[in-house]
């Protein structure tokens, strides 16, 4: 009645996080671990995923325990939430979460001159997430540290490094930090801290290694590795 093709394997599972209500496979060979409540409750979120999380990491003991079920290992598991109703906290913090959730809520209906209780299920939509269309640029990256001297310190490394070689290197903002690139090949990162700044580039063992930057001295070693890295690029 949830969902056409979903199996029970079992209920009342022992994990690491306490006992999950039930587990299920569906149409798909996918595992599903659901969590049931007889009232609205937004904790069943957090106890669903601590629920997934356990069976997750033991996805592929749970397929060999339970071979008459079919279990693919390689397909993501799914969370399902049961409940009467759902509340619009939790239904909003469902559509930030990266996992396969399905929420079902469910009515008891009881007829007269009769003792059957029958249930009905209704699958509820997860609100999608707002789309936004992000621009990136150099300057708000630059401005996210507060520290006006490394503010400075961080932009006057950037014009250094492009005046290298202003033809073939660049300076790209992304979503949190700025890649550099020789002839399209990132040879590092520059990410900006509120205080300071971090450098990511390959040392003398072409070992990715951070560098914190806090003043003009920090530079030293990174601009020289930085050199060897664009020429080892081209």
């Amino acid at each position: 009645m949830i969902e056409e093709g979903v199996r029970y394997i079992g209920h009342q599972r022992n994990t690491e996080r306490g006992r999950l209500d039930v587990l299920m496979v569906d149409s798909g060979n996918a595992l599903v671990v659901a969590e049931l409540k007889i009232i609205e409750d937004d904790s069943m979120l957090v106890q669903g995923i601590d629920y997934y999380d356990d069976i997750s990491k033991n996805i592929e003991g749970i397929s060999r325990g339970y071979k008459d079920f079919h279990i693919d290992p390689n397909q993501i598991a799914r969370l399902f939430l049961i409940a009467p109703s759902f509340s619009v906290s939790l239904l909003n913090r469902c559509k930030w979460i990266d996992i396969p959730i399905s929420l079902f809520t469910y009515q008891c209906i009881t007829f007269e001159d009769s003792e059957t209780i029958t249930v009905v299920f209704n699958e509820v939509t997860i609100p999608s997430i707002p789309e936004t269309v992000e621009t990136y640029n150099l300057k708000d990256r630059l401005e996210y540290i507060t520290n006006l001297d490394v503010r400075k310190i961080a932009n006057d490394l950037i014009e250094e490094i492009k005046s290298w070689d202003a033809e073939n290197i660049l300076i790209e903002p992304t979503k949190y930090d700025m890649s550099a690139k020789v002839s399209g090949r990132v040879f590092a990162y520059i990410c900006p801290r509120r205080k300071h700044f971090m450098v990511y580039t390959q040392d003398n063992e072409k070992k990715l290694t951070s560098f914190k930057i806090n003043q003009k001295e920090d530079l030293e070693t990174v601009k020289i590795l930085l050199k060897n890295n664009i020429d080892r690029l081209r």
